[in-house]
């Protein structure tokens, strides 16, 4: 089986990324000859998605009009925010509300290229195998950011999160409509489902072995600029 939908996280305020972001919205900054929402993008199609679901918030206008200029051979839907933003779990849930199968959601933060397609690939083999939430992780040692505390532990697959938690989420994840079932507020963090799964040890989940690179902040972007990068 092949997933065919995607959703990219593209509403975000950027506001470590300032100033840069008065006027860019995020996932328009170039790195390389790519912006980092046309590496998620790239990414999904890549992939085999044919459908992707993008929130937008924060100048969305330009993000409206880049879609439209490179005019891409899939349809994109667009979930805009503009009244009120709905954090990571809101975002994903409101923008995928008609999806009734599967679905990738990208974080444009991270620097994609076509190297991840392998892994997005065992991925999917991942969820289909294991019929659960799945996340991408990398292990600390590997981001570009040392600075990076990290988000969960994985054993045997198995995600969990205590106090050492080793590995960072790469912003890679497989989900589908049931995910949400539980949830009665608009606004909520992608944590909140996270949590609920890893207390029932049904939250799994694989190990990137790729070097990390995320744009978090303006003094990472810089440092990730200088290593001119052109993929």
């Amino acid at each position: 089986m092949k997933i065919k939908q995607g959703m990219i996280l593209a509403a975000g305020l950027g506001k470590r990324m300032q100033p840069i972001t008065l006027k860019t919205p995020k996932p328009l900054i170039q790195i390389g000859n790519k912006n980092l929402l046309e590496r998620a993008i790239e990414l999904s199609i890549n992939h085999g998605i044919e459908e992707i679901a993008i929130n937008v918030h924060h100048l969305p206008d330009q993000i409206k009009d880049f879609i439209n200029k490179k005019k891409y051979k899939v349809k994109i839907i667009i979930s805009d925010e503009k009244d009120m933003l709905l954090d990571t779990g809101g975002g994903i849930f409101q923008a995928t509300r008609s999806f009734k199968k599967p679905f990738v959601a990208v974080n444009p933060d991270s620097l994609w290229s076509d190297v991840y397609c392998n892994e997005l690939k065992d991925l999917e083999d991942l969820y289909f195998k294991k019929k659960k939430p799945c996340l991408l992780l990398v292990n600390k040692n590997l981001s570009f950011d040392s600075s990076f505390k990290g988000d969960f532990n994985l054993q045997d697959g198995v995600i969990s999160r205590d106090n050492s938690n080793e590995f960072i989420f790469t912003g890679l994840q497989i989900l589908d409509e049931s995910v949400f079932s539980s949830i009665k507020d608009k606004i909520f963090s992608m944590n909140k489902i996270w949590d609920y799964f890893i207390e029932n040890d049904s939250l799994v989940g694989n190990e990137s072995k790729k070097k990390f690179y995320h744009l978090n902040t303006k003094e990472m972007y810089d440092k990730i600029l200088n290593l001119k990068i052109t993929d």
